[in-house]
């Protein structure tokens, strides 16, 4: 298939990011730039696999990755986590700056569509996990003028906004409380911000909470369906309808944990096993209510994926089950800038 043809891609989340500041590399840029071996994301990646851009999720890991008494992960500190956040934005503007025009940083849904008409890759400003921000909220007044539209209030560990779903299997997603306080103050920051909410990595009372808080659609980048993972990350049909009734999406999650009926990282999975999360959705809330969130870069995908080049393959998948090309498109792209303009309102 010739670049030309490619369906453009636009993913719901890649941690990206965090590889290029975890491998040390100076300046980081130019791993991203010239492309490199390892990671599922680079420009040459991108531009051979058709994918346009997506949510470039800043994620600060915790400080120890073994789990506390109470199976959670402890999260950084504050002030450790803005360091960490303020290093991998850079990473991200330095990536634009110094690409000639191949990458924006976008920042409305009509940047999107022009860099996706320019051939430039669409890069979103997320944070997954706002440890980064305390219960003042100062700091993300300043993160969204530096251009974060876009953020989970946690990823999978307690924080004081929050308490994120711990990864179990087989397990609901209803473990723990929901928003706190200063939770829900950072909800309503968000819709004044008009900075979508990430619902990925929220337990289940979290996820109500924000839902009776929340005047955006519901979004939940890279998850996928309970009925048939009963992962604690998926979402339960109540959840999906949710999110079909404030018009918003479930981005696809690659990540072979999430897709499998038996939660085993076993990269030897078929893409059928993925194209049967993509059909629930669609068959149980509509095809405008679904998309991908790859997590690239962040979890164990397919082998015949492999990274962003084999997104082709993908497509081919979705065509042979007879999903016409208006269909391929809201999938690939047209759903993700949709409900990104909607909750942006430009």
């Amino acid at each position: 298939m010739s670049t030309s043809s490619l369906m453009p891609v636009f993913d719901g989340h890649n941690d990206v990011l965090l590889r290029l500041r975890r491998s040390g590399k100076m300046p980081a840029y130019k791993a991203f730039l010239e492309g490199e071996v390892e990671g599922h994301i680079d420009l040459p990646k991108a531009k051979q696999g058709g994918l346009a851009g997506g949510l470039c999720a800043i994620f600060v890991p915790p400080p120890t990755m073994k789990p506390d008494a109470n199976g959670d992960f402890v999260a950084p500190s504050q002030p450790d986590a803005l360091n960490e956040t303020v290093a991998m934005a850079r990473i991200l503007f330095d990536i634009e700056a110094n690409s000639q025009g191949q990458v924006k940083v976008c920042r409305t849904a009509q940047d999107i569509r022009a860099s996706i008409d320019t051939g430039a890759f669409a890069a979103v400003f997320h944070i997954e996990g706002i440890e980064a921000v305390a219960a003042d909220l100062d700091a993300l007044y300043v993160l969204h003028q530096a251009g974060l539209r876009s953020l989970g209030p946690v990823w999978s560990r307690p924080n004081i906004f929050a308490h994120g779903v711990p990864f179990r299997f087989p397990s609901s997603p209803d473990i723990g409380p929901g928003l706190t306080d200063a939770g829900k103050d950072l909800i309503r920051a968000c819709n004044e911000l008009k900075v979508m909410i990430d619902l990925s990595h929220m337990n289940e009372q979290g996820f109500w909470d924000i839902a009776k808080l929340s005047d955006a659609p519901l979004v939940a980048s890279h998850s996928n369906v309970h009925a048939l993972t009963p992962h604690s990350r998926n979402l339960t049909d109540k959840q999906l309808d949710a999110i079909r009734e404030t018009g918003g999406l479930v981005g696809i999650n690659f990540g072979v944990l999430f897709l499998r009926e038996d939660g085993v990282k076993n990269p030897d999975t078929d893409l059928e096993v993925l194209l049967r999360h993509v059909d629930y959705v669609v068959e149980r809330i509509g095809i405008d209510h679904v998309a991908f969130g790859s997590d690239f870069d962040g979890t164990t995908v397919p082998a015949s994926l492999k990274d962003a080049t084999g997104l082709p393959l993908l497509v081919k998948e979705l065509e042979k089950r007879g999903y016409d090309a208006a269909s391929v498109a809201k999938i690939c792209h047209g759903n993700w800038i949709s409900v990104l303009e909607r909750t942006w309102g430009v």
